[in-house]
């Protein structure tokens, strides 16, 4: 028998924005993503679990490192009402999304810019930085990113990462390295939350 045909795509529901809210840092937000964004369609474990585990203070000054659309940026921000979160990502298109969920929730206190990692900032510094960290990159990346976040942290500054727990020894040695400390703050089956505190000068 001669198969069937597949019924056409739904190209205009496709392109639609995916549209979700959730509760981050005791904060309700919407979410509008779009396919090809990291996770779009809900909150990832991963950054679930940085958010469960994470130390914002009121006026906290801080950078979330590959941003996507926006839930750590936008949790932080609404958590640190006297402070402020740059979001940053090197693809224009979660850029543009990170900016729009700010508006959609009137986080006034936080925006998106597009940069490579901490490549293209400004020349400013922060209390405290956040990144769900890639898996699929090599080793000499991390040790650049690693060393700029500390290059960018004020003194007594925090940098919190989750990384699939296949990481997690990695982690600790290059945090010792370049921060000269490390903490493991929470390890689950897949994931591991890390964090590191810049406690003066190189």
């Amino acid at each position: 028998m001669p198969k069937k045909p597949r019924p056409p795509l739904d190209l205009a529901r496709l392109r639609q924005d995916i549209v979700f809210r959730d509760t981050l840092l005791g904060h309700e937000l919407t979410f509008h993503t779009t396919w090809g964004l990291f996770s779009p369609k809900a909150i990832d474990d991963g950054t679930r679990l940085l958010l469960e585990h994470l130390e914002v203070r009121p006026d906290d000054r801080a950078i979330d490192l590959g941003c996507g659309y926006g839930p750590l940026g936008l949790a932080i921000a609404r958590a640190a009402p006297h402070g402020s979160c740059l979001m940053v990502d090197k693809d224009f298109v979660a850029v543009e999304y990170a900016n729009a969920n700010a508006r959609r929730n009137a986080v006034d206190n936080a925006h998106a810019m597009l940069s490579d990692g901490l490549r293209h900032i400004p020349d400013q510094t922060f209390t405290l930085a956040v990144t769900n960290l890639p898996a699929k990159t090599s080793k000499e990346h991390y040790y650049l990113f690693f060393n700029d976040i500390f290059d960018h942290l004020e003194p007594g500054g925090r940098f919190y990462v989750v990384v699939i727990s296949g990481l997690r020894q990695f982690i600790a040695r290059a945090f010792d390295e370049v921060f000269g400390n490390h903490r493991k703050v929470k390890q689950g089956r897949q994931y591991t939350v890390a964090m590191a505190q810049r406690d003066g000068a190189r």
